[in-house]
């Protein structure tokens, strides 16, 4: 696994098995690891929110989601294996976490939903500890949820908050934790629950499931990713444009 800079974005360059059997050894030597994905609206968000980008930073492990950021990557030269999706990984370090025993807590969503999340995983993987769980709208009291998380006993935690709040969270309370790993999984419980479908295969293979998402949720998401689509496109278009014309690829 090699790390590289794209945007000043840093990213690892790895496979979803690479960086689960990392993930499991790091956790099995009680090595504190905070994890995140980052997606062409994240690369975007980091130019200008420096809290966002300092949390990023800040990670140990930084995989690439988004299949805009992959191409992006390939057409500057980067030999990117595949994409790591989050949603992926998620249900990958579940089966891991039961075979060795792990315990997880979930925390984000609304109540409904943590609840849904916790009971089909609880389903999939019938020997995962699940060590608790909690809605995400818990922002007058973080404190307690801190101390809930760390009392339950939880190995890994998995938290379901939009960005920026989700990667400033972990950051500003990693040490206080109480878990091995940490990862920010967005609107991943949506799509374990049930709530929210995800887009088919052919879709994700062509870097499109945020058109699906848009049309789902057409009110809420059709100008967040027009935006940040276009503003992505604009950093790839400038970092190609000061390339030596023999590299571009």
């Amino acid at each position: 696994m090699k790390r590289i800079e794209l945007f000043s974005c840093p990213m690892d360059v790895a496979t979803g098995r690479e960086t689960v059997e990392l993930i499991r050894n790091r956790v099995e030597a009680r090595q504190f690891t905070q994890h995140v994905v980052v997606n062409a609206a994240k690369v975007v968000h980091m130019q200008r929110d420096i809290v966002l980008a300092a949390s990023i930073r800040a990670c140990d492990i930084i995989n690439i989601d988004g299949m805009g950021v992959v191409w992006a990557a390939r057409m500057l030269g980067v030999d990117v294996p595949e994409r790591v999706a989050g949603v992926d990984l998620f249900d990958d370090l579940l089966a891991m976490a039961a075979e060795c025993g792990f315990p997880v807590f979930l925390l984000g969503a609304t109540s409904e939903v943590v609840q849904a999340t916790a009971e089909t995983i609880g389903g999939r993987h019938p020997r995962l500890i699940v060590a608790g769980y909690h809605h995400g709208y818990f922002w007058d009291d973080e404190p307690a949820i801190v101390e809930k998380i760390g009392a339950s006993g939880a190995r890994l935690l998995f938290v379901a908050i939009t960005s920026p709040k989700k990667e400033n969270f972990i950051d500003r309370w990693r040490a206080q934790l109480g878990v091995d790993f940490v990862m920010g999984v967005g609107g991943t419980f949506d799509v374990v629950a049930g709530k929210v479908r995800r887009a088919p295969v052919w879709m994700q293979r062509y870097g499109l499931e945020w058109l699906y998402r848009v049309i789902q949720e057409p009110g809420r998401m059709w100008r967040r990713y027009l935006t940040t689509n276009l503003q992505f496109a604009g950093l790839l278009l400038k970092a190609i444009l000061r390339m030596p014309r023999r590299q571009v690829h």
